[in-house]
């Protein structure tokens, strides 16, 4: 059955926020932003038709409250909710909930996102598929004497990985067994602290891997088809700075190979809507099943690039029961698709987050280049979110091209008031590694120094002409502050939900 979708409300933040609302802008969808006190005039408020106020500073009191989000869709008469991703969006029982409501959850069902969520549960039902797995265990382990023998008999290195969550979070590499037990309980604790869930498993670990993720479509209709690869190798903390499209690596026999287990794993869970299958791949070129992530990937603009698709909309349009528009045999990637992440973080200093205002953020344009964003000239980065700016994204006709073009961006590219990796992200456009491919998941611990950043005597004149310059244009603009944001100024209504008023 067909429910067309009138109102949506973006249970996120940030630049994903501001993604989903352009979609829905497109397509005639009403949108309504919800905001913690700190982003009271964030851009995704100001660009929604409608904003709810959650209170509270941080994400627990905010974003992460179910009935919030609830009882704001039900007061701005929202059909449907669109998690984004991170926060809610890999939430089961929140699914579960939306539904319960009678709306729309733009997303999987509930029961895919419990089989896929817990990694044990997914390795298990994969356990007799021809999707390869990791040696390792199917079941989470707490006594830390059988969890050390199960290493030993697996052998060493491994990984202890959390069962519930992602994003490196709760994952130790142990290389000693002397350094097991410490490694375990320091991988449960994070587990906890992170996912409220501190149970662990032991998988064999891969010496020098690849990570190659499948972006994978599947309607209510039977209908499976995956849009190629990504690759996202380059990571700090287990967590992706650099991504692209397609991957280097692969050869079309091993690219259709990983895209028939991605699309095998999305149909042994009944999955529906957008999603994306994770492999690492060793030097043999064998690939192996690392997790599914049930919801839209950080990432997904390289994807839209090569493909010419709008995930968003595609999300839309399968939440809305429609069938896609195409089949496997339709798809053909086109040119190559460079991601940088821009984060708020400090790579001269283990790539800490960094915090404070935001005072001028010029970003780069012409052909092939895309910024999302959800940061304004002035805005506030707190310790409470996340702390990535923007994601910058460039395609051309091949690689070679991408990287020239992303190497001229990140050129342009000027934020002023906190650290970004900004500086990295040009290190990595540089080295000869990335360029000729040929890196792996170790490319920080290889290549990278933060001596390396070092400006030389011309570029440091530049940066200190460019940082005064700034503070100029900063000035400046504080004095328009006010105009700028009486574009699309708030207007509180006796219901609690801000209508923007457009002029």
């Amino acid at each position: 059955m067909i429910r067309k979708i009138k109102k949506i409300l973006v249970a996120n933040r940030g630049e994903i926020a501001v993604r989903i609302i352009r979609t829905c802008k497109e397509l005639g969808i009403e949108t309504v932003a919800v905001f913690s006190e700190t982003d009271r005039t964030a851009l995704h408020v100001r660009m929604a038709d409608e904003a709810v106020a959650l209170g509270g500073i941080k994400s627990a009191e905010s974003y992460l409250s179910s009935e919030k989000l609830l009882a704001a869709a039900k007061r701005t008469n929202a059909d449907a909710i669109h998690p984004g991703y991170g926060f809610l969006s890999e939430n089961a029982t929140f699914a579960e909930k939306v539904q319960n409501a009678g709306l729309v959850f733009i997303g999987p069902d509930p029961e895919s996102i419990r089989l896929m969520g817990d990694k044990t549960t997914a390795r298990k039902l994969l356990s007799g598929s021809r999707v390869p797995l990791a040696p390792g265990t199917t079941d989470s382990v707490s006594d830390v004497n059988e969890a050390k023998k199960i290493a030993a008999g697996i052998g060493f290195p491994v990984l202890v990985k959390a069962s519930a969550g992602g994003g490196g979070k709760g994952m130790r590499i142990v290389h000693d067994p002397a350094d097991f037990e410490q490694a375990m309980t320091a991988s449960q604790n994070e587990a906890q602290n992170a996912f409220g869930d501190s149970r662990v498993y032991i998988e064999k670990y891969l010496e020098g891997p690849r990570h190659i993720e499948f972006q994978i479509l599947a309607d209510s209709h039977g209908e499976v088809v995956h849009l190629f690869e990504r690759e996202c190798s380059i990571q700090r903390r287990h967590q992706k700075v650099v991504e692209e499209a397609p991957s280097s690596v692969l050869t079309p026999a091993l690219r259709e190979e990983m895209g028939l287990a991605a699309t095998e794993v999305a149909r042994s869970c009944k999955y529906k809507g957008a999603g994306t299958v994770e492999f690492l791949l060793d030097r043999h070129n064998r690939f192996y099943f690392l997790e599914m992530n049930t919801r839209l990937q950080v990432e997904h603009p390289v994807t839209e690039l090569i493909t010419g698709l709008d995930l968003v909309r595609e999300q839309i349009r399968i939440a809305e029961g429609e069938p896609l528009g195409f089949s496997q045999s339709d798809l053909k990637p086109y040119g190559h698709a460079i991601e940088c992440r821009v984060y708020a973080e400090d790579p001269m200093n283990q790539f800490l987050p960094d915090t404070g205002k935001v005072h001028l953020h010029r970003i780069p344009s012409g052909p092939g280049i895309r910024v999302d964003s959800g940061i304004v000239d002035g805005m506030e980065v707190s310790v409470h979110f996340d702390p990535m700016i923007s994601k910058l994204i460039t395609w051309d006709v091949n690689r070679e091209r991408a990287i020239a073009r992303m190497r001229r961006a990140l050129e342009e590219y000027s934020v002023s008031g906190v650290q970004t990796t900004l500086p990295f992200c040009q290190f990595v456009m540089n080295h000869p590694a990335f360029i000729s491919g040929k890196f792996d998941t170790h490319f920080i611990s290889d290549f990278f120094r933060p001596d390396l950043l070092m400006l030389s005597d011309s570029a440091l004149i530049s940066s200190l002409a460019t940082g005064a310059l700034n503070a100029v244009h900063w000035y400046e603009r504080e004095s328009d502050a006010l105009k700028v944001q009486s574009r699309s100024t708030p207007e509180f209504s006796s219901a609690g939900v801000w209508k923007i008023r457009r002029k």
